[in-house]
């Protein structure tokens, strides 16, 4: 069984904006993995100073514990990404701390909420709340922006860096596809493209820009929703469950992964001496697993986005052939 290589990122500074939870905890933990120093920011603090608008229980602090648990560094520093003045303040403790900086994921969110539930999609703009619309584009776009404004320059001082655009979906399966509403369908494609004109600019100092996208994530808010926990969460596939009052996960559910297995798609860019040749592009955690061969934390390759394609043209069969 594939393992990870426990000094690949030993000595490299990362830092995962919006490490609190989900994608970015699954990160920040896989760059731990490796080895590596990760500096994890969000809202969501022990501190208590901020807060982010989920309420939950998670925190940065936890984040930064499940790194060096890992065999990585951890470091918490709370950080509202809407706030330019913090973002400059952190830039600022990083230099002075680090020196600079090798890895750089931008997976800021914190719109789930006011995404809504499949009940609320396609929601025309019209009907659409606006100002929780607004509220997802700043969440999604502006927070990705300052952050990049800010920490790029400790990034590009010496060749080799990369930058991490977390987003939902690739550049070629957004284009032809309506994601949810006119806001999200637009940060989503705009974190693409964000990773795309970065990578640009990033390329005269010897930098990599990459948008990476997970499947099905088996995020905290997810197993919540189906009342399940990561070591029991094909429970959630089980039909007697409606019998007993609980929900039942959609069939597809069983290609959904763990946050870890984002995580190990980024550490393994950042391990590759030759990352230069992913910069620009939109990738997904299950193409970069094929590409790598690491696994899943249950040994598995989930591919959902490659089973979606396949069962839209009419060539998907057997769920197991794409885990």
């Amino acid at each position: 069984m594939w393992s990870p290589d426990r000094d690949a990122l030993r000595g490299r500074v990362a830092v995962v904006a919006g490490a609190t939870r989900g994608a970015g905890r699954g990160i920040a933990a896989a760059l731990g993995e490796a080895g590596a120093t990760v500096v994890c920011t969000g809202r969501s603090s022990a501190t208590g100073t901020l807060t982010s608008d989920y309420g939950r229980a998670e925190t940065i602090e936890e984040t930064a514990q499940l790194v060096t648990g890992l065999g990585g560094v951890g470091i918490a520093v709370p950080v509202d990404h809407l706030d330019s003045d913090q973002v400059r303040r952190l830039a600022a403790r990083i230099r002075d701390e680090h020196g600079h900086i090798d890895v750089l994921v931008n997976d800021i969110w914190g719109g789930e909420l006011l995404k809504g539930g499949p009940a609320e999609w396609n929601t025309p703009i019209w009907s659409h709340d606006l100002g929780a619309g607004l509220r997802i584009l700043r969440l999604a776009i502006d927070t990705h922006l300052i952050t990049s404004h800010h920490l790029l320059p400790l990034l590009i001082g010496r060749p080799g860096g990369l930058l991490i655009e977390v987003t939902d979906g690739t550049v070629d399966h957004n284009a032809s596809r309506y994601r949810i509403s006119v806001f999200y369908d637009l940060a989503k494609a705009a974190v693409n493209r964000l990773a795309f004109s970065q990578g640009h600019e990033l390329a005269a100092h010897g930098a990599t820009a990459v948008a990476v996208t997970p499947g099905w994530l088996r995020s905290e808010m997810m197993l919540d929703v189906f009342g399940v926990c990561e070591d029991t969460w094909r429970h959630a596939l089980d039909p007697s469950r409606t019998g007993q009052g609980q929900p039942v996960a959609p069939a597809d559910f069983v290609l959904s992964e763990s946050p870890r297995y984002v995580g190990r798609a980024v550490a393994a860019l950042a391990s590759d001496s030759d990352r230069s040749r992913w910069n620009q592009r939109s990738v997904t955690s299950g193409r970069l697993a094929s590409e790598y061969g690491f696994t899943d934390v249950d040994g598995s390759q989930p591919d959902i986005w490659r089973f979606i394609e396949d069962q839209e043209a009419g060539r998907a069969a057997d769920h197991h052939a794409y885990r």
